[in-house]
Parts: C-alpha cells; sequence; structure tokens
C-alpha cells in the first residue's frame, strides 16, 4: 500500500505543474508536498538546492521559461521509499532561461525532450528530488548551441 501512496503523491506533484495555468495556487499545494529537509538536485546543470525553497527552484526553472509547458509520464514505478518517473517534458521557451551564470532572453523555440526523476519519500512527503535530463539535447533544441549533423 505504501508504494501505491508514493505514486499518488509523485502524480500528483505531475498534475500540479501540468495545471499551472490554470490552478493559481500550484505551486503552494506543490511546496507543501515537499519535506523541510528534502535535497533537490538538477544533476546536468550540477545545482542542488535544498526544501522547498530548492524545489521551487526546479519547477520555476521550467515554469518560467516554458509557459503553459506539459509532462508526460511514460513509466513510473514505486518502492515503499522511492519512486522514479521517466517522463516527456513539452513546451516553448517564451519565457528567460534563469541559468546560474545568468539570465537567457527566451529563443522561442519549442522543446520536447526525455527526463527521468527520482524522488525519495519519508512520512508521506518528498525528502530527495534528482532530475536527469539531456543538457546536451536541451541547449540544441533551444539553438543556444549548434546540432550536430
Amino acid at each position: 500500500m505504501v508504494a501505491q501512496e508514493n505514486v499518488a503523491l509523485v502524480r500528483s506533484l505531475f498534475d500540479l505543474y501540468n495545471n499551472n495555468q490554470s490552478d493559481p495556487a500550484w505551486l503552494d499545494k506543490s511546496l507543501a508536498l515537499i519535506a523541510e529537509d528534502c535535497e533537490v538536485s538538477i544533476v546536468p546543470a550540477a545545482i542542488t538546492g535544498h526544501g522547498p525553497d530548492g524545489y521551487k527552484q526546479l519547477v520555476l526553472f521550467f515554469a518560467d521559461a516554458f509557459p503553459g509547458s506539459s509532462t508526460e509520464i511514460t513509466n513510473l514505478f514505486a518502492t515503499e521509499d522511492q519512486v522514479a518517473v521517466e517522463f516527456i517534458g513539452r513546451g516553448t521557451n517564451t519565457g528567460p532561461l534563469h541559468f546560474p551564470t545568468g539570465d537567457q532572453p527566451p529563443t522561442g523555440r519549442p522543446l520536447q525532450l526525455p527526463f527521468c526523476e527520482v524522488f525519495g519519500v519519508k512520512g508521506g512527503k518528498i525528502v530527495r528530488d534528482h532530475i536527469y535530463f539531456d543538457m546536451l539535447g536541451f541547449m540544441q533544441q533551444l539553438g543556444l548551441i549548434p546540432s550536430q549533423g
């Protein structure tokens, strides 16, 4: 039963993100599911944050840069304390990209990219969130670096 509860918890985060245009409280509802000591890591960017603020930084990176973006879960599995999710993120870069080195103006280009996110869960809260994606593909699709071939 615990694994099913963990699946429901993580699915609710994805649902909240996907409804961010129609639910003004989506971010607050999401942050309520994040433990104060949660470790949040955007692995390909080598960015680590903590707690609800770290999670907020992660989701707003995408929500601000890709307003109206969405996710489509393609695979999900859970144990008593972990959930792994493969998904496709889709959107158009019409907002600034907030990189650690500074803001990048919008490119106006579409993005469709596979992601993997691994969550740790304890006591009904997210205690770890590590997201993995192809940073090279991300940069190429946005035209920030040349594509190969």
